[in-house]
């Protein structure tokens, strides 16, 4: 079975529209943040941040899948010698709209460049939000383990009765305190920090992320045919991703010149419909 990428040009509070409901299973995308890329996307000041996202929070509640995930990576700008509670501000109104909060990955860019302010040191990370329809929801953990590390060795060498007994707490825990179950494997479940480089002399997009970022969550969400949307396209990224893994995709820009490079991409990938 083949599979497909759709690629829609113009403003995604409309295109977003156009989609059925109940259609995706996986929306991962990183609109433009408070006042930043303003050449290329005009900018929203942070205070009316909110108010021009919750109309798009809306359409994309509508189509995304009752056991689909939305991943939204933001991050917060500083103003006035603070920083801006807007990231905040959106959680709260998302939530309003029906929207689960249920996961919060940090995303650590590995290759930071140095930087120093009068007040503050240069931001390392970025916000990567999971939101969901339902507390039961589409997550294939296996595909993203990661080696146990050498941690293990001396950590599970001398176990505690602590450690041999399971945490009774009523938190919604997996193993609990009892790391006795992880003796002996070579492989782990990843913690919710992320350590990525960034997208490096990128030419083509002003705020590129890596292909390894929607990659790393389309594996986790999705299996092969499923559905991943991109309501803000840019350079790709997310879509590249998808073909990689065999999942369908659905891509919606609004600048002319990065729709025709991305269409141009794909249409010369192998065994994509488009």
């Amino acid at each position: 079975m083949q599979i497909s990428a759709k690629c829609l040009l113009g403003d995604c509070a409309n295109e977003l529209k156009t989609l059925d409901d109940n259609s995706v299973d996986l929306i991962f995308t990183s609109p433009p943040y408070a006042d930043q890329r303003k050449k290329t996307y005009g900018g929203v000041h942070a205070d009316k941040y909110v108010e021009w996202f919750l109309p798009i929070s809306q359409e994309l509640l509508r189509v995304q899948k009752t056991t689909g995930t939305f991943v939204l990576n933001i991050k917060e700008r500083v103003a006035n010698g603070e920083r801006h509670t807007y990231v905040l501000e959106l959680i709260i109104e998302m939530r309003k709209q029906g929207w689960l909060w249920t996961e919060e990955f940090i995303w650590h860019k590995k290759n930071c460049y140095p930087g120093k302010w009068p007040n503050r040191f240069r931001d390392s990370w970025e916000r990567l939000l999971q939101f969901n329809k339902n507390k039961k929801f589409n997550m294939h953990q296996e595909t993203v383990m990661v080696p146990m590390g050498d941690w293990a060795k001396p950590r599970l060498k001398n176990l505690s009765k602590t450690d041999r007994e399971r945490d009774e707490s009523k938190a919604e825990s997996g193993f609990g305190k009892n790391v006795s179950n992880w003796s002996g494997r070579d492989m782990a479940y990843p913690t919710n920090v992320i350590h990525m480089a960034t997208e490096c002399n990128n030419k083509n997009h002003s705020a590129a992320f890596p292909v390894s970022l929607p990659e790393w969550f389309i594996k986790l969400f999705t299996i092969e045919h499923d559905v991943v949307l991109d309501p803000f396209m840019g350079s790709g990224a997310t879509l590249k991703a998808a073909q990689k893994l065999k999942r369908n995709s659905i891509g919606v820009e609004i600048e002319q010149k990065y729709y025709d490079m991305v269409t141009s991409e794909l249409s010369h990938e192998q065994g994509y419909l488009f």
